[in-house]
This record gives structure tokens, sequence and C-alpha cells, in this order.
């Protein structure tokens, strides 16, 4: 059995990222994926011709982020699109009330102000919950100070509901008072009509990346570790784990002895998400133009709510929705056919019933991928932010786990992962690697 200097589990870009620091900074590295890709969830469609990221889009805020960099030193051609973090305004949002009539501009205003009055009341109550509180107790709290009446209250209150849903993928009862710290953007946003699995494809160019191999067990010690995958076994004298939460509580990795305390406590408060990506190409447009997202209110957008153009992306009439959270699982099973029909209805309830079908329908089903088990993870009540860099505490000195759900600052975004793989890197080669060496 050959012996490498280290292990990497995980072809995605965490897994990529320490890779290729550490191979250049000397030392023998090999990366075992399970997929048939690299990338992981970082996946772009190329399907007759069409660019379609399934798994990452965005880059969350350009400033200050190194995947912008790369994908800048890589050549990769961005379009700016800033309307994440379900943000209320920011950019042009076509909004319908529950009649399913579009908003004046005044209206959407006022509620997009009281979005705000809310949000600046959470600081504080936010940072006075108690340790165990819900995203549901917070922002009841803080809509609560207002004493608005419940016509006012409702459209705030499910605007707060569905962020929880698009931004995690998770009921606002599930998510932990300070699963939404992170929600902060500095700069623009982008999205890379080549696709975002440039930048993996980039960085593991000369790494020895091993395809098809799926890692049932890690064993770690004093000596090092041996990881055991369909491929046989590899030994070295660490390794890096970059398989995302879903993966990890499955127990389809087995760790010998397992997992301390100090990293097994952070893991059993994360939980991977429900999340799926619904994009709907039609011949035409029958949407305003000018208009970043189209948004309804009122019970009827329980599942679909939100809409967002990416028609200036490739030229294609293109809407892009998202099933979060109960849309998710409640539809896990339905064909695209039928999945295209039930977001058709809301859009028709818009825009009328002469508005055409979509020609194309894509869909992701990362809840259903063994090597993913869910898009993302999330903060459970009585979770606190210290858990994601928490669960990447090293191990025996030989065990290191990496990973978007590893980094505090800005989890469930590809440059958490690659953070997460850079600190690993460093941690792994005992000095301070520079986090250009990816690309320069």
């Amino acid at each position: 059995m050959r012996r490498y200097d280290t292990v990497v589990v995980g072809a995605g870009v965490a897994g990529l990222t320490a890779a290729r620091l550490l191979s250049r900074a000397g030392r023998e590295v090999v990366v075992l994926e399970a997929r048939d890709r690299v990338g992981g969830r970082v996946w772009t469609s190329r399907e007759d011709g069409s660019v379609t990221d399934l798994g990452a889009s965005w880059i969350h805020g350009i400033d200050g982020s190194p995947v912008f960099d790369a994908a800048r030193a890589f050549g990769m051609r961005v379009h700016e699109f800033t309307v994440g973090g379900y943000q209320v305004d920011s950019r042009p949002i076509a909004y319908f009330g529950p009649d399913g009539a579009r908003l004046s501009d005044e209206a959407a205003a006022s509620f997009a102000s009281d979005v705000h009055a809310v949000d600046t009341a959470l600081v504080s109550v936010i940072a006075g919950s108690a340790p165990d509180a819900s995203y549901r107790d917070v922002t009841d709290a803080a809509l609560a100070s207002f004493g608005w009446d419940d016509a006012r209250a409702a459209p705030v209150r499910e605007h707060l509901e569905h962020r929880s849903e698009e931004q995690y993928g998770a009921l606002i009862g599930d998510l932990a008072a300070h699963g939404l710290d992170d929600d902060e953007i500095e700069g623009d946003e982008v999205v890379f009509p080549e696709g975002y699995d440039v930048l993996p494809t980039r960085l593991a160019a000369g790494l020895d990346v091993r395809l098809g191999e799926v890692v049932s067990g890690v064993s770690w010690g004093s000596d090092g570790v041996r990881v055991t995958s369909t491929g046989g076994g590899f030994e070295a004298h660490d390794a890096v784990v970059t398989v995302p939460v879903g993966v990890l509580h499955a127990g389809d990795l087995a760790f010998d002895p397992p997992l301390p305390p100090a990293v097994a406590g952070p893991l059993s408060r994360l939980e991977m998400n429900a999340f799926e990506k619904v994009f709907l190409r039609f011949e035409e447009r029958f949407w305003e133009e000018g208009v970043y997202a189209i948004r309804q209110l009122g019970p009827e957008g329980v599942w679909w709510h939100s809409w967002y153009d990416l028609t200036a992306l490739h030229g294609v009439p293109t809407l892009l929705t998202f099933a979060a959270g109960p849309a998710a699982r409640a539809t896990a099973n339905w064909t695209d056919e039928e999945v295209a029909e039930s977001v058709m209805a809301q859009l028709r309830r818009l825009y009328g019933e002469a508005i055409p079908s979509p020609n194309r329908v894509d869909r992701t089903a990362w809840h259903a991928d063994p090597f993913a088990r869910g898009a993302y993870a999330y903060m459970t009540r009585g979770s606190t932010t210290a858990d994601h860099d928490a669960l990447a505490t090293p191990v025996g000195g030989v065990l290191h786990l990496a990973g978007e759900a590893t980094w505090t600052d800005d989890p469930a975004t590809v440059p958490a992962a690659m953070l997460s793989g850079h600190r690993a890197a460093c941690r792994v080669a005992r000095a301070d690697l520079p986090i250009e060496g990816l690309w320069e």
C-alpha cells in the first residue's frame, strides 16, 4: 500500500483548495472523489449547449472574496446579479399582492420599509435571545415590538419566513436564532454565464485526483491515517475530509476512533437542508423588462413566491425559482412536469392564463444525492455560530474537516469552502500558505 503525505477526501472546492496548496508546498497529495467529476456541489450542466449551474451559482459579495480573485485570474466571465440574501429591495423587484395584482411602487416601498425596520430591531433581539431560541422566536419578538395590526405585520412575517427557507432551506422554527448572522453581503454579487465549474476544473489541474473512489472509512491515530475506499486503502501522515454534513450524519463514512466530542458536538447541531433549484426556459418573455425578481405575497406563495430573471445571462428567457424546505420535501418524488405545472399555476395567477408553458425545465435533487444529501448545512436550535469553526477542530493532529459548513463567517458558500480548505492546508503544513498560490 502506497503512503502519501496527505489524503484529501472530496474534490469539491474545499478539497481541491487544500490539495493544490499542499501540493505546491511540496507535499505528495492524493484526492479521492466519489463522483465521476470534480466540483462537488459546484456542478454545471451543458446539456444541449445550455449552460446551467445546478449547484452553486453566485458569489454573494465580491469585495475581499478569494473566489472572485481566483475567477478573475482564471478569466471567468461574470455577470452582475445583486439580489441575493433575500433582499426586500436594493434592485427592481415586481411585487404582487395576495389578490394577484401588481403592487404600486408606493405600496412596495412601504412594505420594504417595514421589513428594514424589523431587521434593525432584530439585531438587539437576536443578541439577547435564549440559547435555544429559533429564528421564529426572535422575528416574532421583533415584530411584536412595533404593535402593528395583522394586516401590516403579516406580509413582513411572511417575508421573514421565506428568507429562512430561501437562505437556508429550513423552516423558520427550525433555524437557530443566530442562523442568519452571516447574512451580510459586501459588494456586488455575480454569476457565471460560462459556468461556475471552470473554478474547480482549474483548481484540479495537475493534481492526482482519483474519480469514482467512494470512501467508507477513515482510521486515525498517532502514526497517521488510513483511508478505505472502493479502490482499496490509502495511508498518509494526515487527511483532510471535506464531505458534506449530510454525509457525515448518514454514517456512510465511519471514523475509527469516532470523532471526539469537540467535533461531534458541533456536528450534531448542524443539519443538511432541503433546497432545490427549478429553471424554466421559455420561447418568449411574458414578464416585465428591467426587474431582477418577481415576488408574490399571500397564502398562494407558500411554496412558489419568488422568481429570478436570468435572461441576461444567455439571451434566453429564463426564470429561476427555488423549492425550499417544505416545498422541496413535498415535491421530491414529483416529475419535472408536475413541478413545472405547479410553478406555472402561480405565474398564471399573476400574468394570466395565456402565458406560454416552458419549453425546458431543469431541476436539482441534491437531497437524493448520496454524496451530498442536501444542498448545504444550517444551524439548528441550540447551535451557535462558533459551531461552524469548531467542526474543523484538528483531530489527533492528523485529521482535519473542511467544507462550507466548517467556516463561521460565511457558511453555505463557495468562499467558505475555499477558505476552509486554505485553513486546513495551513494546519497540515504548519505554515502560512498564501491563498494566492491557488491562482498565481
